[in-house]
């Protein structure tokens, strides 16, 4: 699989079965992991822990679900002790004074070894890893281009080599936008899956934490350990459990099941070459599983500028002290943001919020009645420059820049689960499948992508990785 001098390879869970075979030992793997990130050009991490992670390695039980394994951390989710910054100048020193409930219990029941924290994009409010405090973030599969955001880093990191698995968001796409560039497994759960305690602000109710995974069982796995409910998230939903265990035992359950593909989904525009690939992967999926593909109006309803503008407020409250002085040291995206909506938020945004959330979850409700998965893509196109700008055509199709999310965001206004799944290369950069499925219906995704992992598998790192 791998030298002892190079990071694993294969994924998580097969790395922990290493460590109790003792074919390998956390220190070692954390050595290579640390080595790795070292000589990468990819700009994955912005905070290494090399001292705190040899301790814990060194510690590790190897009896624990990710015991000893390299963890990769977010930018934007806190853990005790680190830096805080939310991947913006005016943070850099904020060191963060809590541990996230998924990270601690990632670390505490699972076992796995937080080595540092993975570059995001600022406030994680755009889906490229560009920001003044880091730099930009590239893509293992191809260096210029890259690996999305707000999870950018987190991608880039399990993509290419460096660690088998890391934490990640997702308030618009950030989980599934970077695994579709990046060629990895990446699941949004139903919303409250995953606390956000112990320091919860509801907000618009889209955020959901999750795992940047090489693989669908490393990403059940990662829900098994991390969901149920906190007390102090008191939208968290209650525990479930043995996904990981139960993995293909759905097959009768999916069989006769419908799904629709939807190249539109959200009103966005898609890559007509990339579209043809994904329709192929689908009609493959949908065969082997015994989905019936039927027809369905996907349509919905528009979200307007109001739901823009509520989502800078908590952007605004942590800036409030420092703008308009900073507006300097904010990456342009963020910048363009808080000029066009400071001061526009008040009951009249609100009250058209809730009227749209409620008129775009009545459209989704009628959706999903009709039919039990849309099939759709993860991003529009393949991965666009590291550097930006946000594209505005797609496969020579003009859209416009907010296109790049509309795939995506769906299903965070509706809460319902969506998972990225690896549908091969175009000019060699990896394309995905993105499912969405009703609410609490994650383990009929996971085993969907189950069964795209064995007919079609995918490679677990960029050909470039540590060899």
């Amino acid at each position: 699989m791998t030298t002892t001098d190079s990071p694993w390879l294969g994924d998580a869970v097969s790395l922990v079965e290493a460590f109790r075979s003792k074919d390998r030992s956390p220190v070692e793997e954390l050595q290579a992991s640390l080595a790795a990130i070292e000589h990468s050009d990819l700009n994955a991490f912005s905070f290494l822990d090399p001292q705190g992670a040899l301790e814990r390695a060194k510690s590790a039980d190897v009896s624990k679900p990710f015991g000893g394994v390299p963890l990769g951390v977010k930018e934007l989710d806190a853990v005790n002790g680190w830096p805080y910054t939310e991947a913006c100048v005016v943070f850099a020193d904020r060191k963060a004074t809590y541990t996230s409930v998924m990270v601690q219990r990632a670390t505490e029941i699972g076992g796995a070894n937080h080595i540092g924290l993975c570059t995001a994009s600022e406030f994680g409010g755009v889906n490229i890893t560009r920001t003044v405090l880091n730099g930009a973030t590239h893509n293992p599969w191809m260096h210029g281009r890259t690996p999305g955001g707000s999870s950018g880093g987190s991608a880039a990191a399990v993509a290419g080599g460096l660690v088998t698995i890391a934490t990640g968001g997702d308030g618009g796409g950030s989980i599934r936008i970077p695994a579709g560039f990046t060629g990895l497994v990446g699941l949004k759960g139903t919303f409250g899956r995953i606390p956000r305690a112990p320091h919860t602000e509801l907000g618009n109710l889209t955020v959901n934490t999750g795992v940047m995974a090489r693989s669908i069982r490393d990403t059940a796995r990662w829900f098994d350990v991390c969901n149920g409910h906190d007390s102090r998230d008191p939208l968290s939903l209650q525990r479930v459990e043995n996904w990981e265990a139960q993995l293909g035992t759905h097959t009768d359950s999916l069989r006769g099941k419908t799904a629709v593909l939807a190249p539109d989904w959200g009103g966005a525009v898609v890559s007509p070459a990339m579209w043809t690939q994904l329709e192929e992967y689908a009609q493959h999926l949908c065969a082997t599983t015994g989905l019936r593909i039927i027809t369905v109006d996907t349509s919905l309803p528009r979200i307007g500028a109001a739901w823009s503008i509520s989502g800078m407020v908590e952007i605004h409250t942590q800036l409030a002290d420092h703008w308009p002085a900073c507006a300097d040291v904010l990456t342009p995206e963020m910048r363009f943001g808080i000029e066009a909506t400071f001061g526009k938020y008040g009951t009249l945004p609100r009250a058209k919020i809730e009227a749209r959330r409620a008129i775009l979850n009545q459209r989704m409700a009628e959706i999903f009645d009709a039919v039990d998965f849309v099939i759709t893509a993860s991003n529009p196109d393949v991965a666009f420059n590291a550097e930006g700008p946000l594209p505005s055509a797609f496969g020579g199709v003009k859209a416009g820049a907010g296109n790049n999310g509309k795939l995506t965001f769906p299903a965070n206004m509706y809460g319902n689960p969506a998972i990225s799944l690896p549908a091969g290369l175009i000019d060699g950069l990896p394309v995905s499948l993105q499912i969405n499925g009703r609410h609490f219906s994650e383990q009929l995704l996971l085993d969907l992508g189950l069964a795209l992992e064995r007919t079609r598998p995918w490679a677990l790192v960029a050909p470039n990785s540590p060899l």
